[in-house]
């Protein structure tokens, strides 16, 4: 598919297939002893297997367009500035759910996004431990494993499974809030319940897979959500920030839903927590 004058089925497949020489080096070491190192806080990890994954994908990708923008988790840890503009720029997340990978749990993905005038218009979501690979170009459809999927199209939040996290933050005002947002939609959303699996990417591609109705976090990265922004969008869900208006990959924030409605209702029930923007 064209976009702009871009290839948009080429780029997914390079994603793809870097995403899965990336996934080989996650298995190689998933129930290995990990060299951990921490950034911001005791919960923001980073192992090597991140670095030599990241490493892997920016030369490839950089090798077959040299022309094109790159942004990544370990590169921005690492002091380069983010620089982003119209030009066809890739947000690359090469481990997310670190921890989870730490601790040999089993949802963990690389995360491969690629926006063109800011907007996300490929994305590759792979769970390698597992075997899922979520894909998605803009026009084209969401799918899982090449199968195509769909949000649950669920309206009612009373009748919804809601997907959060706390976060890698502990700043003891930034937990008390996002403790309180849980809290209001639990008891005045009247949900079904909550679940936490540990990364972003796979908790918007569960709400693509109608696994569950929606997901919000405040503090994340563009390279968090990026890639699962589109595989949400082209399965019919919404994806927005929580205050409003489109969503916004250097804001920090997201909310993706089922359906608009499910999207607003929990974006009343939230309040906002602020963080520098990327």
């Amino acid at each position: 598919m064209a976009f702009d004058g871009h290839d948009l089925n080429d780029y997914l497949q390079s994603a793809i297939n870097v995403a899965k020489a990336g996934g080989e080096l996650i298995i190689e070491t998933f129930y290995k002893e990990k060299s951990i190192e921490t950034k911001s806080s005791s919960a923001d990890l980073v192992t090597e297997t991140d670095k030599a994954v990241e490493k892997l994908i920016f030369s490839t990708l950089k090798n077959k367009y040299p022309q094109h923008s790159f942004i990544g988790e370990e590169s921005v840890s690492d002091g380069e500035v983010v620089e982003y503009t119209n030009n066809a720029t890739w947000m690359v997340d090469p481990v997310d759910g670190t921890c989870n990978f730490v601790h040999s749990f089993p949802t963990v993905a690389v995360s491969i996004g690629l926006t063109i005038n800011k907007q996300a218009v490929v994305g590759v979501v792979y769970n390698p431990i597992l075997n899922e690979m979520y894909t998605a170009i803009k026009g084209g459809g969401a799918f899982l494993n090449s199968k195509p999927i769909k949000v649950s199209g669920q309206t009612d939040l009373c009748k919804s499974l809601i997907i959060h996290e706390l976060g890698s933050g502990r700043e003891a005002d930034k937990m008390e809030i996002n403790r309180q947002n849980i809290h209001r939609v639990v008891q005045e959303g009247k949900v079904h319940g909550t679940r936490s699996m540990g990364s972003a990417a796979l908790n918007m591609s569960f709400v693509a897979r109608g696994a569950a109705e929606a997901y919000f976090e405040y503090g994340l990265h563009c390279w968090d959500y990026c890639a699962a922004t589109i595989i949400v969008q082209e399965a019919g869900g919404c994806v927005r920030d929580p205050g409003g208006g489109e969503v916004d990959l250097m804001a920090r924030r997201v909310i993706g839903g089922s359906s608009v409605k499910i999207v607003e209702d929990i974006s009343k029930l939230i309040t906002p927590i602020e963080y520098e923007r990327d």
